[in-house]
């Protein structure tokens, strides 16, 4: 997770996988992600999740989890507006796929039974990023409305074979509807999802190809 990356975007990594290192979950059919926060390193705790995630910094600034945990708290006692967060997930050991905008709307400290650990809820938007904003990777990210489940990224994946469809590029791979979501096409079935490499996606657009 970072916020407000070399002054630009916010950005946080998520995975849903099965041992993943943190309790990352989607609910309301892809629309929001709680987002669990990050422990201390591992130079300052011999077992990182015995002890409380931490919101300072052992020099008294705010960790990622303090700045992101400020950031909601500001935008519920209506001093800002909510955060524009770009959201990644890992869905294979070296392969992320972007999941589009969302913002940051809510954020609290809750235990696990053992330790307190911060969860950050954040709602998908139609918002877009500023010029500025987009400058953490030099791609061209494009938005999605709905997330699609890593079970059917992974399917996709695999019968693509990691490739664009349409020229076979292997860099900059976005997960595309073949229905746009716009004009009623699913999330839920590989059969509405193919890859397409950012360029290809653009150009598509929300028409039917």
């Amino acid at each position: 997770m970072n916020f407000r990356l070399k002054g630009n975007a916010t950005v946080i990594l998520m995975s849903l996988r099965k041992g993943a290192p943190y309790a990352d979950r989607v609910e309301g059919n892809g629309e929001i992600l709680i987002y669990e926060g990050h422990d201390v390193p591992k130079n300052l705790a011999r077992d990182p999740k015995a002890v409380h995630q931490p919101y300072y910094t052992p020099k008294g600034t705010l960790t990622q989890n303090g700045k992101f945990f400020e950031a909601a708290q500001q935008y519920k006692q209506g001093q800002r507006e909510a955060e524009l967060v770009k959201v990644y997930e890992k869905i294979k050991d070296g392969i992320w796929v972007y999941n589009g905008v969302f913002e940051l709307v809510d954020a609290e400290i809750v235990s696990d039974g053992q330790r307190d650990v911060f969860k950050f809820k954040l709602h998908v938007t139609d918002k877009t990023l500023s010029e500025k904003e987009t400058e953490v990777k030099n791609v061209s990210d494009l938005e999605h409305n709905r997330m699609i489940p890593t079970s059917v990224k992974l399917e996709v994946w695999k019968r693509d074979k990691g490739r664009c469809k349409t020229c076979g590029s292997t860099d900059n791979l976005h997960f595309d509807h073949i229905l746009p979501f716009s004009l009623g096409g699913t999330s839920l079935k590989a059969e509405n999802i193919q890859l397409l490499c950012a360029r290809h996606n653009l150009n598509k657009s929300n028409k039917i190809v």
